[in-house]
């Protein structure tokens, strides 16, 4: 039986060359870099030269880099450091209605602080409007953030006219940039954001690494206390092959990423294309936005199926795909963010994730609308 992997959103297999670079610095170095020893400064060094690669790559300065466990951490250390730098009492944040829980569930811990929180609306696309941006912005809003590409979906968020209106009005504007790094061309530098957050395991590189862009002037109170590092940021030694496996996952991901986004649209069509053959137009439906979207994300309903039966025969057939949905108790709970969408029962009830990435090729893609094909016949009968 085939095994076939789409679930690339939610973590990616580490590429070789990732890998090799890590294994060399974990099987050549093991100073700690804030030893001054010859020892601490060689990791230093390796630490340093992936902070430059890295933030050359995302056209940063290397001192705006701050190291972190991932994407979870970047949010928090984001949002609450900023918030906290401020003091929470009388501020106001605005953010989506389906923004990752990591920015969801750090907004829920600011209003218990006192800081009030606006959630916009999307619409049917998942598309977050600049104009309600704008209507939600008053006198004490210091923070805006929107996530870049959404990671049920993949509908990419107007980020530059948001980041333009909040830079017009003095307000800091962050973005979680983690499911959209290696899919769109990022530059900090050149699109008015003041925060980006970063994660390694969505790129082919190693889980438990990612980053935190602080454009200069900003300050963000640490989360984390008990050392120096990361210029009194981010205390904590830091994980040094993963943070040079991290550098080189960033380079692939930036060196190819032409030729990834040809390759991941070149899955979508044919998946498509597929499931109009298997199953015809008229049994499927793309939820997300057709003309702003990550290209290694796709997101359909299959009319007369529920999305645990199809996740469970996807598995069955070696196929990993996911939901828009958690399991919670023994209970299946609707998706935030199809919710939010306001997509019909039936829509929200059959969602199925299919994601894109390394290894992935054009006849498991056939492969796998063939076996969809079988499965809903079978789950209709």
């Amino acid at each position: 039986m085939k095994s076939i992997y789409l679930d690339h959103a939610a973590s990616t297999p580490v590429h070789p060359e990732v890998a090799q670079r890590m294994m060399n610095v974990m099987t050549g170095q093991y100073g700690n870099a804030s030893s001054v020893h010859a020892f601490g400064r060689e990791a230093k060094k390796i630490i340093s030269g992936a902070r430059d690669q890295i933030a050359a790559l995302l056209g940063c300065q290397s001192d705006e880099l701050v190291f972190t466990a991932g994407g979870t951490e970047s949010d928090n250390l984001a949002i609450l450091g900023m918030l906290e730098s401020l003091g929470t009492k009388g501020k106001h944040v605005i953010t989506s209605a389906i923004e990752h829980h990591a920015v969801l569930h750090t907004c829920h811990e600011l209003e218990r602080q006192g800081c009030e929180v606006t959630y916009v609306p999307v619409d049917s696309t998942g598309r977050v409007s600049v104009e309600d941006i704008v209507g939600a912005i008053k006198d004490n809003t210091v923070l805006v953030t929107i996530m870049y590409g959404n990671n049920e979906v993949g509908t990419v968020q107007p980020i530059a006219e948001i980041g333009e209106v909040c830079r017009s009005r003095g307000i800091v504007f962050h973005s979680d940039a983690v499911q959209a790094l290696g899919s769109e061309a990022i530059s900090c530098r050149d699109l008015p954001v003041d925060m980006w957050s970063f994660s390694a395991h969505k790129i082919n590189g190693p889980q438990g690494v990612g980053a935190l862009v602080v454009r200069r002037g900003i300050s963000v109170t640490p989360r984390l206390f008990g050392g120096l590092q990361e210029k009194k940021r981010r205390a904590g030694t830091e994980n040094m092959a993963g943070i040079a496996g991290f550098a080189a996952a960033v380079e692939l991901a930036v060196r190819n990423m032409e030729q990834r986004i040809q390759h991941y649209s070149g899955l979508r069509s044919t998946l498509l294309q597929g499931l109009r053959q298997e199953i015809g137009e008229d049994s499927f439906v793309i939820n997300g936005n057709l003309d702003h979207y990550l290209p290694h994300i796709l997101n359909i309903s299959f009319s007369g199926s529920n999305t645990e039966s199809m996740l469970m025969n996807l598995d069955m057939e070696g196929i990993a795909a996911a939901s828009g949905s958690a399991c919670t108790s023994g209970s299946l709970e609707v998706s935030h963010v199809l919710q939010s969408m306001k997509l019909s029962d039936p829509v929200l009830r059959s969602a199925i994730r299919f994601s894109f990435g390394l290894g992935n090729t054009t006849q498991e893609m056939e492969y796998t609308a063939q076996k969809i094909g079988t499965i809903l016949n079978r789950l209709r009968k």
